[in-house]
């Protein structure tokens, strides 16, 4: 067997245990699994991985880096050209990469402030203005939940002016929240909070659905409170990153 088939044998595994948990949280939440998507979170992960993911069909990766992800994507395409990969932003983004990032971002999970709302829209528009993206880019704001400014995130407070700036633009769609449970926070306390802040939110934004919470460590929590998006790293694809051969 050569490297790159124990590794597809690895990540298939991994893949199917990840899922089981999945529909083991969704079963004692009484939800359904398919309320619940899978992100593989492949940040400092080679590109052949995201490959073998596709190959036994997972098309959904979260990157932390708006250039390692640029990158990627390009290599993906020469792998597998003509993938359908999603392409999701999770990491903090600095408005002077958001022209980058409008190319090819399928959405955005990071949005906490007016001005990177307008940075991004302004992006978008011209994206869409030159073929390099055929409509909007979908957005989550990101809820900080411990109020800590070197986490990322906007104060549950700001919330309501942040999605009503998103859905004042053009270039935008507002679909939802994203957070982060703190550390040394109860996650169960922390994703009732944000369950709260959607409920919320919803109100004023009812298409706005998609609530990305949950990690390797604390999914399952983030599954009871209604976490419609769960972001999987180590699960997936081990403690370092790996390389195919």
């Amino acid at each position: 067997m050569t490297g790159l088939e124990r590794r597809r044998e690895r990540l298939s595994e991994a893949l199917a245990s990840v899922r089981e948990r999945i529909a083991k949280a969704c079963e004692a939440a009484g939800r359904h699994p398919d309320e619940v998507e899978l992100m593989a979170v492949t940040k400092t992960r080679p590109a052949t991985d995201l490959a073998l993911l596709l190959d036994l069909g997972h098309d959904m990766f979260g990157e932390n880096r708006p250039q390692e992800a640029a990158a990627k994507v390009a290599e993906l395409s020469e792998l597998r050209p003509g993938n359908a990969a999603r392409w999701h932003l999770v990491g903090r983004l600095q408005r002077n990469k958001a022209r980058s990032v409008a190319r090819w971002a399928t959405r955005v999970e990071s949005v906490d402030s007016v001005r990177l709302v307008d940075a991004l829209d302004d992006a978008v528009r011209r994206a869409i203005d030159a073929g390099e993206r055929p409509g909007p880019l979908p957005v989550l704001l990101q809820v900080s939940l411990d109020g800590d400014p070197e986490r990322g995130g906007a104060p549950l407070g700001e919330l309501p002016a942040l999605a009503d700036r998103v859905a004042e633009t053009e270039g935008l769609e507002l679909h939802g929240l994203m957070a982060v449970a703190p550390l040394g926070v109860d996650p169960d306390q922390a994703f009732a909070d944000l369950a709260e802040a959607q409920y919320r939110m919803g109100i004023y934004h009812p298409r706005a659905r998609v609530t990305s919470a949950g990690m390797t460590a604390d999914f399952e929590a983030a599954i009871r409170h209604g976490s419609t998006c769960v972001r999987v790293g180590t699960a997936l694809l081990g403690d370092r990153p790996l390389t195919s051969s």
